[in-house]
């Protein structure tokens, strides 16, 4: 991360923001607004506020009230909106959750025709150039599930310029198998994202559902074959373990009850990327991470007080 120009002021976080409706017994359910990236982006800017960077997020809308209380969430939770195309036709994605006993939640989506399926594709809205705003990008396998192939190679292209420029990109390989095509599709584009990615943080069972490899011994194998070498691969209670080497003597505290699983992984991309921003080096930004995760769990919901 050296070739950096400058500090990290501006972040910018790109995907898709739904409606959540949590289930709450069999006649009820909480009205949210959250999404994989956008989770990411909430926690991010609660932790660095103006004074250390601010963050955006990129994303496409409607002008439908739905649309409207999602801009209202941003602005409320610090995170700047100017980034935003809004389309007259469309409406934001809706998903619902279910949490077991254990914590463990399942998901249930309306997001086939949603807006953000049509970000960076219409001439007159926003070019992929836009990410030259920042210094930080960051993006999941979510965000480029739902883009049309064209869009998908024109952002891979603005990324490659974006870090020839000295800007750093961040990834996770957040994986829904029913966003993609195929499971071939899946695995290309990702194997192509992780070499234009400077901070990795995927999951150990994201990658191994796309890739069927082993064990996070070869998955980390292979992330440092493409060059990747830095950032965190998670592992769950286990805690995250680094991707540029041994993390031999580090433990991670546990957590005493797991309530709502829901974002674990958003909120600690956020803690990382928080400590990455401020100077902090890997060990701190696992340690952030982790910790920043072990409390969201504890409350139901994507995105919780902390």
């Amino acid at each position: 991360m050296s070739g950096v120009k400058g500090h990290i002021r501006r972040v910018a976080c790109i995907g898709e923001v739904m409606i959540e409706l949590i289930t709450e017994g069999e006649n009820r359910a909480q009205l949210n607004v959250a999404g994989d990236t956008y989770n990411t982006a909430v926690y991010l800017a609660r932790l660095l506020g103006r004074d250390h960077a601010s963050v955006s997020f990129i994303t496409a809308l409607g002008q439908d009230r739905f649309s409207d209380r999602i801009v209202a969430h941003m602005t409320a939770h610090g995170v700047d909106a100017g980034y935003l195309e809004r389309r007259s036709d469309k409406s934001p994605g809706l998903y619902a959750i279910d949490t077991d006993h254990r914590g463990e939640r399942s998901f249930t989506y309306w997001r086939s025709d949603s807006a953000a399926r049509t970000l960076f594709s219409e001439s007159t809205g926003m070019g992929v150039d836009v990410i030259e705003d920042f210094n930080l990008v960051y993006l999941s396998g979510i965000t480029l599930s739902i883009l049309p192939p064209s869009v998908r190679c024109r952002l891979m292209r603005g990324l490659d310029r974006f870090r020839a420029a000295g800007g750093l990109v961040a990834y996770d390989s957040n994986h829904r198998h029913l966003l993609w095509k195929s499971a071939g599709e899946a695995r290309e584009v990702n194997l192509e994202m992780w070499a234009r990615t400077d901070i990795g943080l995927p999951s150990v069972d994201d990658e191994l559902e796309i890739h069927s490899e082993s064990g996070e011994r070869q998955i980390l194998s292979r992330l440092r074959g493409l060059g990747l070498r830095s950032g965190a691969l998670k592992r769950g209670a286990a805690g995250p373990v680094a991707i540029d080497g041994p993390s031999d003597g580090v433990t991670f505290a546990p957590v005493g009850r797991i309530i709502d699983s829901t974002a674990a992984g958003d909120s600690f991309n956020a803690g990382f990327l928080a400590e990455i921003v401020r100077g902090g080096g890997q060990v701190a930004a696992m340690r952030a991470g982790h910790a920043l995760a072990s409390k969201v769990v504890q409350a139901r919901g994507a995105i919780v007080p902390v």
